[in-house]
């Protein structure tokens, strides 16, 4: 675009230098009274030109821009990267301060991922349609503010625009892309139609994504008890002990099962020892925090790996655990307790050798007797 731009004032350049030439061969005072004329007309439309041309290479390299902006929503099936790039994306062709993408869900609260609004401010924009019930081409939000708001923090949000995305097939499901702009000055027609555009690819790559987190997270399950699998297991506590090595970090890990199982297979026999586990499951899940990971490593044997957590932390678990399982009996089998073991990350360890101590402190605590732990500190 640079070489036309050139080309093409070269040849104007060169225009006005055959023009000179002739015009130089009349009369002195009309001719030099013309090429200045000449001249000045061949420079103004000289300015116009290059000014056209450089208009159109913006333009050229802003639909390349955008073009490969497009291409990129679909090429990743990772939801959290799918939404950053949209979010990027519309902020970029909007020139705006912030963006959000919100999609509804009718069995839950919202999806809701944003850039440039803290958590206070997304949590604040609630996007719905005209009071008619139809769906909008585009909705303009607008603020405003005491003037005693406005001179406390001048980085308010002023205004906004959102337009919705498809709506997914056989389902009633409200989903937006807005942005927003900390200035006064309000998104126009040329922000609706690069949104629209942007919403219209942006729909269907979040929903495959969305599709893909949904069937990964089954796939991550145990089908029994609902909690994590073993699979799942092994890889997080692989990823949970390199970042607590990476940012020095605590990492605690609990491990146990249930006392004397095998005995209650044979009592009540294993469909119903397959109940026990998933009422114990449930009740497990009922007392983690939220950052753990509870999950299930073997027939009667459960893991749970606490993230920025200490051995004492641990043991806490565990007795909560141990009170909510056996605080009210589990169908005919009466109370039932576990056995535990307790390890805190060390230096040297690699997740095989963490698991491990935790595990070997499990029977340990096994041979003690009944509703035992045994922790393994880090010294």
């Amino acid at each position: 675009m640079t070489l036309l731009i050139a080309c093409a004032v070269a040849v104007l350049v060169i225009v006005a230098a055959v023009a000179v030439t002739v015009l130089a061969r009349r009369s002195s005072k009309r001719s030099n009274t013309r090429v200045a004329e000449l001249v000045d007309n061949l420079n103004t439309r000289i300015d116009e030109l290059a000014k056209e041309l450089a208009g159109a290479r913006d333009q050229a390299e802003g639909e390349l821009r955008r073009n490969r902006v497009l291409s990129d929503l679909g090429g990743s099936i990772d939801l959290d990267e799918v939404l950053t790039r949209t979010l990027e994306a519309a902020t970029h062709a909007t020139d705006s301060d912030a963006a959000l993408v919100w999609i509804g869900n009718a069995a839950g609260p919202p999806l809701v991922a944003t850039l440039g609004l803290t958590q206070e401010e997304a949590e604040r924009q609630a996007i719905a349609g005209p009071p008619n019930g139809r769906r909008a081409r585009a909705i303009g939000i607008s603020y405003r503010y005491d003037d005693g708001e406005i001179s406390q923090n001048g980085d308010l949000i002023r205004s906004g625009l959102a337009v919705p995305m498809p709506l997914i097939p056989d389902a009633d499901v409200e989903r937006y892309l807005a942005v927003f702009t900390r200035d006064e000055a309000e998104l126009g027609d040329d922000s609706i139609e690069e949104l629209e555009q942007l919403a219209q690819r942006a729909g269907p790559a979040i929903e495959n994504a969305q599709r893909f987190q949904e069937a990964r997270q089954l796939a991550d399950l145990d089908a029994l008890t609902g909690l994590h699998n073993r699979r799942y297991f092994h890889e997080t506590l692989a990823r949970e002990v390199a970042r607590a090595h990476r940012y020095n970090r605590d990492l605690a890990l609990v491990v146990f099962d249930l006392d004397d199982f095998k005995a209650i297979n044979d009592q009540i026999g294993h469909l119903a020892g397959d109940g026990v586990l998933a009422d114990a499951a449930a009740r497990v899940r009922d007392v983690v925090r939220t950052a753990d990971i509870a999950c299930r490593v073997g027939g009667d044997e459960f893991a749970v790996v606490l993230p920025e957590a200490s051995l004492r932390d641990a043991e806490q678990l565990y007795r909560r655990i141990q009170h909510a399982v056996s605080a009210q009996p589990i169908g005919e089998i009466g109370h039932i307790v576990f056995s535990a073991g307790v390890a805190e990350l060390r230096p040297e360890d690699d997740s095989v050798a963490f698991f491990q101590r935790a595990d070997d402190a499990l029977y340990r605590a096994k041979e003690s007797g009944k509703g035992q732990i045994v922790g393994v500190s880090v010294g």
